[in-house]
């Protein structure tokens, strides 16, 4: 896999990110998922964030991402068949499966996970990053 190392950032210039959430998550649900990933993203792609905004008065705020995120609806099939369609592109992935949402401690989500191979997780969410050219069917 040509993934990115799980714990690094990269100072790559992603060109293209999107972020697909299960379409029957309610709206809190889905809201949530959605900024889990973001925030994860974040934390992978430094470069995604753009220039501070600076207002009128001159308040500076901290920059947001200039290249846009696309958010789209899937159902959880096709969140699987996604996922498994990255393997091999040259993109990063940030997935959130559906444990993220049944418990508060993160050592019971990781647990939760490590028990699972990656066809039985089941996504509420995930993220694909990577070049212009980027396409998952």
């Amino acid at each position: 896999m040509s993934s990115i190392p799980i714990n690094e950032t990269t100072s790559l210039q992603p060109e293209r990110c999107v972020i697909i959430l299960d379409d029957g998550l309610p709206a809190g649900k889905a809201v949530n998922a959605a900024a889990v990933i973001a925030l994860t993203v974040g934390q992978r792609h430094p470069a995604l964030v753009g220039q501070p905004l600076i207002d009128g008065d001159r308040c500076e705020y901290p920059g947001l991402i200039p290249i846009g995120i696309p958010v789209l609806a899937a159902s959880a099939d096709q969140l699987k068949i996604l996922l498994e369609s990255c393997r091999d592109q040259d993109v990063d992935k940030v997935i959130f499966p559906v444990e993220g949402q049944e418990t508060t401690r993160y050592d019971d989500f990781t647990a939760m996970v490590l028990g699972q191979k990656t066809e039985q997780l089941q996504l509420l969410g995930m993220a694909i990053i990577g070049g212009k050219k980027t396409y998952v069917s």
